[in-house]
């Protein structure tokens, strides 16, 4: 294993991985901690803006070419914009199974699933985590 691909790739992919490691980190905490507490409350806005982070950076990642500079992983980031609005709806709103399903939703399908795809051989967390 070895951050040598990763710390050579471009400004947006170093940004789109390591806050995608931040946000799976703080991901789980966030799973594992007390809910409806202050600290909930301010890791979860920090866990949004890494998010963010991660589906936004993602416009500037073209590794994948199936629709002109776009692939199906895009897709995950428009998900991923429209569900973290609804999910702090759901958390102001008090709807806590709501909340929680679309957090949950975000978490699996842009950080599980999306992170799997990164793995695949030939890109560059492959490299980073199987070498070339």
């Amino acid at each position: 294993m070895s951050l040598a691909p990763l710390l050579n790739a471009p400004f947006a992919i170093q940004l789109h991985a390591f806050a995608a490691m931040a946000a799976f980190v703080l991901g789980l905490v966030q799973f594992a901690a007390p809910k409806g507490t202050l600290p909930h409350r301010t890791l979860g806005f920090i866990w949004f803006a890494l998010m963010l982070t991660v589906a936004i950076s993602s416009f500037w990642i073209h590794e994948i070419r199936l629709w002109r500079d776009w692939s199906p992983i895009h897709l995950i980031s428009i998900y991923v914009l429209t569900m973290i609005p609804m999910a702090i709806y759901f958390a102001h709103r008090h709807n806590i199974r709501g909340h929680a399903r679309t957090v949950i939703g975000i978490f699996i399908g842009g950080l599980i699933i999306a992170g799997l795809f990164t793995f695949v051989p030939g890109r560059i967390m492959h490299a980073v985590a199987f070498g070339n």
